[in-house]
């Protein structure tokens, strides 16, 4: 897929020249010059329009940070980074479930029918699909966000904008560094690189590894814990980090003219659980805050029927990915860039938040795709343009298994079907529904199955599974080209033409109940249709053309008018499940319409003196917006109809003085489905996961003192009110919240070592990243705390 690059000027890379600059480190010549260039002003050069670019010359909007910006704010992960970019949300639940929102629209999905909304691009490749898309981040040289949609530039994935990671790459030379941290919760990171090379061939391997223990506590078979419900297996504490990755990267230059890159990549994660934890099921001993201790566990039945004793993530992703650029002649270059991407990932978790075991699911989730895209572009006095195309296969696969226990899922459930069941246990003295667990973390329900069956029998577990597939298809040609008129003006427009053939399949194993056969009814306690195993196939082609059409007015040399309209589109979902008929059980083949979005964007952008920064308004129409909705742990996607998107993104550096600078953001959105009677139920509802108002702030000082300099980089973000649901719930919604960070320390021997600390959630604020999620969909939703204070020390050396 297209590569966006963008490289910020020596002075830009001056304000970070600190312990996790990996993808900037390099010589104490290097570093002293970074030092002394903080007195000159940003410039930005992008490829977002296939060609290299001054940001502010670039017809659409566009946030670049570096590897060394991330480093001296102190992030280094996508949710971190995402709150310094005006218009960007990425809540991170797990790594297997990442949720991806620019401008409101979220891309979260992990269905593999469906497809994404927000392209994530690794290297100049797509990696969208949902569970195979989380990226540590480590030696990197950028991360890039296009905004609005960008679908003749970036794919069909990119309906509302595109992320672009892109690592750092070998260099002529040798250099390396390696950096640690170490804190609270045991927190520890190790990271670095070595590169070496010449201007022929150069190679570079990086690595990280990051621990943390859990933040939330979970005393699930822990002996400390007297009268606790559940025995046998001592759980690990919750919303811990246990990940590593490892990049080898080789640069072939063989002449001036040709450059080949290739790059290889493995990611991986063994995080324990995530703490979906209940307001209504409380656990030993009553607590049952959102921010207090879990007592979850799974089921007795988890390795048997889930795939793994204790709750947490097994992922694995590899990625390979060749680029090769040459220069045909003055003015035409051709650019080839070839990916392959496989990911496989088992997530147990506990979804009904208590210590009952009602809700026990895993996901198992597979995946391959292979990416090819070729283009030409030209470049003369007058005009500019760029042709090619695209092929992209994806094969996905999520397999998502269901373990509980009769009696107390019967007891526990709120369906309304079971509520003769509940009645009979309320007479014989078991509270049911949510109050199935009672507040002192006792768990009634688990004597419903000796009541149910008059004793024969005590536990009858009971297991089934649910298994979807994806295999998508798409061909696509593009064009896009540029009038020049006059020098102070651009006219660009452009399309993509693409055909897509999306193939559906889906399964169910589903036991009749034990219990319900003996009360008459013959019928799996989920109540949906079971396929027993037999799979059902379903497959589509469509087509669609997707233009865009941009004008860049230049005032002068450092300020420049823009105005963008570009048309966005989410496929449709072969959305197959099964049915009950009056032959049995057969497929339920539902075609959700694609989703369209127009776009319509103005701005501003450019230098001023010490300042620099952008400001742009936009207005988006949406028509079939469609909607993500859980019920009996089955997600299915609708549409909801119309939906409108109103917002102003504002960013801006300022220098104050050679050694110090201040930066901001800010962003409101008035997004949400239209208030119209045929929206049923969503009518009026904001976008989910979207606060109205976003803004981050802080200040850059680096002073030089003596022979060292010091480094200090406080930082201010917030966030107002946001539902994490549709339709919005009050009760399912986090208020806002302000996050205060900083990071400080001293670097000396011209830069090669380093010594500082840092600190994040400086005031230990309480907030939630998540909620309602699966036990939602069965009544009894559940909250994810967002992280505590967490502090430590680092140390860094180059060379």
């Amino acid at each position: 897929m297209t590569r966006i690059f963008t490289r910020l000027a020596v002075a830009t890379l001056a304000t970070t020249c600190s312990t996790m600059a990996l993808a900037q480190a390099g010589t104490p010549a290097t570093a002293q010059a970074e030092t002394e260039a903080a007195t000159s002003d940003d410039e930005i050069v992008v490829t977002a329009q296939k060609r290299e670019q001054r940001i502010e010359d670039v017809p659409i909007t566009v946030t670049a940070l570096t590897g060394a910006r991330m480093a001296s704010i102190g992030v280094n992960s996508l949710s971190e980074v995402a709150a310094y970019i005006p218009g960007l949300q990425i809540q991170e639940q797990s790594a297997n479930n990442p949720g991806f929102v620019i401008r409101g629209i979220t891309s979260d999905n992990g269905s593999s029918q469906q497809g994404a909304r927000v392209t994530l691009y690794y290297n100049g490749i797509d990696i969208s699909r949902s569970r195979g898309a989380y990226q540590d981040l480590f030696d990197l040289s950028r991360i890039e966000v296009v905004k609005g949609p960008q679908a003749t530039l970036f794919g069909t994935a990119a309906a509302v904008g595109a992320i672009s990671l892109v690592s750092a790459k070998p260099e002529p030379g040798v250099s390396g560094a390696i950096n640690g941290t170490y804190g609270n919760f045991d927190r520890t990171q190790v990271s670095g690189f070595l590169n070496a090379g010449n201007d022929v061939l150069a190679g570079r391997i990086a690595f990280a590894y990051k621990y943390r223990k859990g933040y939330v506590r979970n005393i699930a078979g822990d002996a400390n814990v007297p009268n606790q419900n559940q025995g046998g297996v001592d759980q690990d504490d919750l919303n811990g980090q246990d990940q590593r990755g490892i990049r080898g990267s080789l640069r072939y230059r063989p002449s001036d003219s040709i450059t080949a890159d290739l790059v290889l990549t493995y990611d991986g994660q063994r995080n324990p659980g995530t703490a979906f934890k209940s307001r209504a099921h409380a656990p030993t001993g009553g607590q049952t805050g959102d921010y207090g201790y879990a007592e979850l566990s799974g089921s007795p039945y988890s390795a048997a029927v889930l795939g793994a004793r204790k709750l947490g993530l097994d992922r694995n992703v590899y990625d390979a990915n060749l680029t090769i650029t040459a220069d045909l002649s003055p003015g035409i270059t051709f650019t080839t860039v070839n990916g392959y991407r496989k990911f496989d990932a088992l997530e147990v978790f506990d979804a009904d938040g208590g210590p009952a075991a009602y809700l026990e699911f895993a996901e198992d989730a597979k995946g391959d795709q292979w990416s090819h895209e070729s283009r030409f572009a030209f470049e003369g006095p007058k005009y500019r343009a760029s042709v090619g195309w695209n092929a992209f296969f994806e094969n996905g696969f999520q397999r998502v298994p269901f373990a509980t226990e009769e009696g107390t899922y019967l007891a526990c459930s709120v369906t309304p079907a079971y509520a003769p069941i509940r009645a009979a246990l309320n007479g014989a003295g078991i509270p049911t529904g949510t109050g199935c667990v009672a507040p002192n973390g006792t768990i009634p329900a688990t004597r419903a199955t000796g009541v149910l069956t008059g004793g024969r029998a005590t536990a009858i577990p009971y297991a089934a599974e649910f298994t979807n597939n994806g295999n998508n298809d798409t061909y696509s040609v593009f064009a896009d080209a540029t009038y020049i008129p006059v020098p102070a003006l651009e006219l660009t427009a452009g399309a993509r033409i693409l055909i897509e053939d999306r193939q559906s399949g889906y399964s169910s194993i589903q036991p009749n109940s034990v219990i319900l056969a003996g009360l008459g009814t013959q019928t799996s306690l989920l109540g949906t249709a079971n396929t027993n195993g037999n799979k059902f196939v379903a497959e589509k082609s469509f087509t669609a053309i997707l233009p865009r059409f941009n004008a860049l007015l230049k005032l002068n040399d450092a300020v420049n008018l823009y105005a963008t309209i570009s048309k966005g589109r989410r496929s449709p979902v072969v959305q197959l499940a099964a049915q009950r008929t009056a032959f049995g059980v057969g497929p339920n083949l539902q075609v959700v319409p694609q989703e369209n979005v127009w776009n319509y964007e103005g701005g501003i952008k450019g230098r001023v003196g010490p300042f620099s920064g952008a400001a742009s308004v936009f207005y988006q129409t949406y028509d079939g917006f469609q909607v993500s909705v859980t019920n009996n742990g089955v997600t299915t996607t609708q549409s909801a109809g119309s939906a409108k998107n109103l917002g102003v993104e504002l960013q801006g550096n300022l220098k104050l003085a050679s050694y110090l600078s201040v930066f901001g953001t800010f962003a409101y959105i008035d997004g949400g489905i239209g208030d119209e009677a045929a929206n049923g139920v969503f009518a009026g509802n904001r976008f989910r996961l979207q606060p109205d108002t976003t803004a981050s702030g802080g200040v850059i000082l680096r002073l030089p003192v003596g022979g060292a300099t010091v480094y200090a980089t406080p930082s201010v973000t917030y966030r107002t009110k946001a539902f994490f649901e549709l339709p919005n719930n009050p009760a399912i919604s986090t208020p806002g919240y302000t996050l205060v960070n900083a990071r400080a320390g001293v670097e000396f021997a011209q830069g090669r070592y380093s010594v500082g600390g840092f600190v994040r959630n400086a005031t230990n604020k309480r907030y939630l990243i998540d909620a309602g999620n699966t036990g939602g969909g069965f009544g009894i939703p559940t909250y994810i705390a967002g992280e505590p204070r967490f502090y430590g020390v680092e140390l860094g050396a180059k060379f």
